[in-house]
């Protein structure tokens, strides 16, 4: 099945296009959360983090509660129909999330193809490394998450582009 990835101005065309049956946004905390239940996504996890890879003030910086959520929800899916990760721009807490589904669902898999698989469909992609890290220590990957997603290096910068295009990666490797 596929993982979807997009920015937040997307979610609702995204949401109708692809009918996802679970929804993962990762927002700033005073970020309205778009109303996918009025789309018919009953399953929808909020994450109120700052798109930061280091603790600053007056910011809320991912942390591993935040990761045993997303771990739990992404552990749920039953990849009977597409899952859409998005976060403001679609370049960095979402690329990160959706490189962290696929590892989670394909545990045996190469991290550094799963990470160059997201670079393929996302030139943009610039996964937030506070989350990769975050998954790649709870999920025992030994830090190959975090070095794979070095490297493939920064993608464009959110204000060079404004937001990514969405884009879809399997959840199945191989």
């Amino acid at each position: 099945m596929t993982i979807l990835v997009c920015s937040l101005s997307q979610v609702t065309k995204q949401v109708r296009a692809h009918r996802p049956n679970r929804v993962v946004s990762l927002l700033d905390p005073d970020t309205p959360w778009p109303d996918v239940l009025q789309q018919g996504v009953a399953n929808h996890l909020k994450v109120g983090v700052h798109d930061i890879s280091e603790a600053q003030t007056g910011c809320t910086d991912p942390q591993a509660h935040h990761m045993r959520d997303i771990l739990a929800f992404l552990g749920a899916w039953d990849r009977t129909a597409p899952l859409l990760i998005h976060c403001y721009a679609g370049i960095s807490r979402s690329t990160a999330t959706a490189f962290i589904a696929a590892c989670l669902h394909n545990p045996e898999a190469d991290e550094a193809l799963l990470a160059q698989k997201l670079r393929s469909a996302s030139p943009s992609a610039t996964p937030n490394r506070r989350l990769v890290a975050l998954a790649d220590g709870a999920m025992g990957r030994e830090g190959r998450m975090s070095r794979a997603i070095a490297a493939i290096g920064r993608g464009a910068h959110w204000n060079e582009i404004g937001e990514a295009t969405p884009f879809a990666i399997s959840a199945h490797h191989g």
